[in-house]
């Protein structure tokens, strides 16, 4: 390293200062420039048409209908499910409703189509989505049978558990156009 500077040194007070060029070359690594492809922002503005466009297309979709089917990721029972019109659900849990009852699942984290998906953060509004179910039916589970046994000691413990569990039928799905 100090033979080298020793030498560009002496070479350049040879030469007039006319001539003085010195290319230095510096190899391409990590800390000279990132190892990623440097990205382009785009422009705010034409991401702001290109953002109320896309808003215009899908509420024409919405008013129009031309949708087809919907499904919705929805936060119901301490779980998230994807569900679609006429799904059923069966959860582990007691739920206050009786049969027959309608119910408004207020929890919408997504819904979506063919050709758009809205997604909330976390939540999509009240306005804006309405996913509605009826409790079908009220049962009990399986019985699950827990032993356990100790071998020469003359202990068994034999106990029967059977959970209770809600089965619901999502009736609607619906979306609103009012996309902001």
């Amino acid at each position: 390293m100090f033979l080298n500077s020793l030498l560009i040194g002496a070479a350049a007070s040879a030469l007039p200062e006319s001539h003085l060029i010195v290319h230095r070359l510096v190899a391409k690594t990590s800390l000279t420039s990132p190892p990623w492809p440097e990205v382009k922002l785009p422009d705010p503005v034409e991401e702001a048409k290109y953002h109320a466009e896309v808003v215009q297309k899908v509420n024409e979709m919405i008013a129009t209908g031309q949708y087809g089917r919907l499904f919705a990721v929805v936060h119901f029972a301490s779980k998230q499910w994807k569900i679609t019109s006429e799904d059923l659900i069966m959860m582990d849990n007691v739920l206050e409703a009786e049969c027959g009852d309608r119910i408004r699942m207020e929890k919408v984290l997504l819904v979506g189509a063919d050709d758009f998906t809205l997604i909330g953060r976390p939540l999509l509004g009240k306005d804006l989505v309405r996913v509605e179910a009826t409790v079908v039916e009220k049962t009990e589970s399986w019985p699950k049978i827990n032993m356990r046994f100790w071998k020469r000691h003359n202990y068994q413990r034999k106990k029967i558990i059977m959970n209770p569990q809600t089965v619901l039928r999502i009736n609607t799905i619906e979306i609103f156009p009012c996309l902001s």
